[in-house]
């Protein structure tokens, strides 16, 4: 039987987030061990998304918008507005410090905002790798209309189509859009699978989805998932982790000892800063 797991939510002021991973029941699907659901919202004020400078390590931020966009700047130099449909890859390996604000020709001007931030755990060998940025619009991304179902590939691979981003593991991030009455049979070809629907009635096997919910799938089944009316659903998952990770606040270890020593780097000002960015979020007591 499906796992599910309701998400906690997070009033940030205009907007909520429902965060359905990590869970005290559920600490990853293939490589992601942190999922965000933001929105949806119409947002307003002068800058409504203004999340300061922090640091990361040990894994990839990964955001995707459905509406809405978002001003991307980091420690190595990037600046990159990120609408819907594109994709953000940032992979922090060792260790990089990143904000994210409302663009200025949207501050002050209300509209809408829906999308997903997650966090990708880097294979073990990789975790301290030189930290990279890279952006995807979304017309580069494959895409697949089969009976009804748009299927993008956001990362990894998926229903015979591969995503242009880098991943250093098996990886399964699709965006799956339907129209009434149309059905997909899911493929048992990753190791660990989820749904987390968004919109719309859903059914898989016949029995309703809740919305804003993630649902694990049984290893190796390949269900029908069937739309009672237009509706939308992230599939993710990819391969187990190669082992155990901590996490704590923004940091991503397979050790204790790295995840100190990053407490003490960020307290000590030792991480790289974000050109032209003086604010900063402060080490959590």
């Amino acid at each position: 039987m499906p796992e599910f797991h309701s998400p906690r939510m997070h009033d940030l002021g205009g907007f909520t987030v429902g965060r359905v991973l990590p869970s005290a029941n559920r600490r990853s699907v293939g490589p992601f061990v942190f999922f965000d659901h933001i929105g949806p919202a119409v947002l307003g004020g002068e800058q409504p998304v203004a999340v300061r400078p922090h640091p990361h390590i040990g894994l990839a931020t990964v955001t995707y918008l459905w509406e809405g966009a978002m001003m991307h700047r980091d420690s190595l130099g990037s600046v990159q507005e990120i609408q819907p449909g594109d994709v953000n890859w940032m992979t922090a390996g060792r260790g990089i410090v990143h904000s994210e604000r409302t663009p200025p020709r949207l501050r002050g001007v209300d509209h809408p905002f829906h999308g997903l931030q997650t966090w990708v755990a880097l294979p073990a060998p990789h975790e301290d790798d030189e930290p990279s940025f890279a952006h995807h619009p979304g017309s580069t991304l494959p895409v697949l209309e089969r009976d009804g179902v748009t299927m993008t590939v956001v990362a990894g691979n998926a229903f015979g189509l591969e995503s242009p981003v880098k991943v250093l593991t098996p990886t399964l991030y699709v965006s799956l859009d339907f129209i009434t009455d149309a059905s997909l049979r899911l493929p048992a070809e990753h190791e660990e699978r989820a749904l987390f629907p968004v919109s719309g009635e859903l059914y898989l096997d016949g029995e309703p989805l809740p919305l804003n919910t993630l649902v694990v799938l049984d290893a190796g089944s390949e269900p029908i998932l069937t739309a009672g009316g237009a509706a939308r659903v992230m599939l993710l998952g990819g391969k187990a982790l190669d082992g155990p990770r901590f996490v704590w606040w923004n940091f991503v270890s397979t050790s204790r000892e790295k995840i100190e020593a990053a407490k003490q780097r960020w307290k000590s000002g030792a991480f790289e800063t974000v050109p032209g960015e003086t604010e900063f979020i402060p080490l959590p007591d």
